[in-house]
């Protein structure tokens, strides 16, 4: 079964890059017995994606059982996962079997496994090992075939770095990863999402299908969509049973959106957890331009008032007074004695005659601005990718993938 057919059985809606990317691979790794771990925001339809796995694979016509380890509580998760014998704990009157017990030879779906306590994470890394598990209140091992699939939408990086989740078991289980794209960077598909959603709406409650204005499209494309695909559906449903009039414009659409004036400003995200990703790649470019544009402004007027204020104290410049100001200019680098490999313009030149204030002209380019940070937090970190990594909010491996791109001299 290719792609697309897969799309059709599984009702996935949209034709953006990475969805596509995200159903072939669990395609391809479906007739594996390898480990997978699905990364996405809350909302983003991850639990379709182990049910692809599960029925494209040699394990079909086992038990699917998928857990939410978000919602069981810490006391009995161990119990619930993996059964207990009668009496082990207050109200155990008899033995139970867990849900690795259950789907032996076939799929468990660990739902938000970012969750798991780390006495349970252990457990777990015993299962993915070996097959082997221990009942709670037995000392009787047993053995488990099972494939694991897993989702979460914490970010990983900082979880291993906070200690709350076990590298080993990191690695065990993220053998196959599998990324879903928020809805904000699937613009091209939100329309097409809506329209299905109103559609099925219609013919539940036996009405007419509402539609959207062209400026009401344009609110629902630019909305930040924090819920994605959930929070999408449920505004379809709100607006098909409370709306008598069946055309929405952009007045009556955003009084379904919350704080849509502040959920719509795009940040600067942190994507540490995925492999796609600078610091600039989820901001708006034209926030970011602006931003560029003020700066400068700013930085030609202050250039002025240092060279007034050296001038009216001495009636010239010297030598020491241009490198000092220069540095001021080029955040503590002396231009004419840094060897980093970025290029300083200096701000002010001296000579036997006028002295004059040089206009810089600050770059706008996304990438040059990204060059000159890497290679600044490497300066500052003495090339520890690491540190320099954290410093600028992004993966090692997306630094390291940077400074080749960049053909970056450390």
């Amino acid at each position: 079964m290719n792609t697309q057919d897969l799309k059709q059985k599984f009702g996935i809606i949209g034709s953006n890059t990475l969805l596509e990317r995200a159903v072939d691979i669990a395609r391809q790794v479906a007739p594996t017995d390898l480990n997978v771990v699905i990364n996405g925001e809350s909302g983003t339809g991850k639990e379709v994606f182990p049910q692809i796995i599960h029925q494209n694979s040699a394990r079909k016509h086992g038990p699917y059982i998928a857990v939410n380890c978000g919602a069981i509580p810490e006391g009995t998760i161990d119990s619930e996962l993996f059964g207990h014998e009668k009496g082990a704990f207050t109200g155990a009157t008899e033995a139970r079997k867990g849900y690795f017990e259950v789907a032996n030879g076939g799929t468990i779906f660990l739902d938000e496994v970012g969750e798991l306590p780390l006495a349970t994470q252990a457990r777990l890394l015993r299962v993915l090992e070996s097959g082997e598990y221990i009942k709670v209140g037995s000392s009787k091992v047993l053995k488990t075939d099972v494939r694991v699939v897993a989702a979460t939408n914490i970010n990983f990086y900082q979880a291993l770095e906070k200690e709350k989740f076990r590298a080993d078991l990191y690695y065990r289980l993220n053998t196959v990863p599998i990324y879903l794209p928020p809805l904000r960077e699937r613009k091209d598909d939100i329309h097409l999402l809506f329209r299905k959603f109103t559609n099925d709406f219609a013919a539940k409650y036996r009405m007419p299908v509402i539609k959207l204005t062209g400026d009401a499209e344009q609110v629902l494309i630019n909305y930040f969509w924090p819920g994605n695909i959930r929070q999408l559906k449920n505004i379809a449903e709100q607006i098909s049973i409370i709306e008598k009039n069946r055309e929405i414009n952009a007045e009556l659409l955003l009084k379904y959106l919350p704080q849509y004036n502040s959920s719509n400003v795009p940040t600067v995200l942190r994507n540490d957890n995925f492999s796609s990703g600078s610091t600039f790649e989820n901001a708006d470019k034209e926030i970011i331009f602006k931003v560029m544009r003020d700066t400068r402004a700013e930085l030609n007027d202050l250039k002025k008032v240092v060279y007034d204020l050296v001038t009216a104290a001495s009636g010239k410049i010297n030598k020491e007074d241009v490198q000092i100001i220069n540095r001021i200019y080029n955040n503590g680098n002396d231009h004419t004695n840094d060897n980093s490999g970025i290029s300083y313009t200096p701000v002010i030149q001296s000579g036997n005659a006028n002295p004059h204030v040089i206009e810089v002209e600050e770059t706008l380019s996304l990438q040059d601005k990204e060059i000159d940070m890497i290679k600044k937090a490497l300066r500052k970190h003495k090339g520890k990718r690491k540190y320099a990594a954290k410093e600028l909010g992004i993966s090692e491996r997306t630094l390291y993938r940077k400074i080749n791109e960049y053909k970056i001299e450390e």
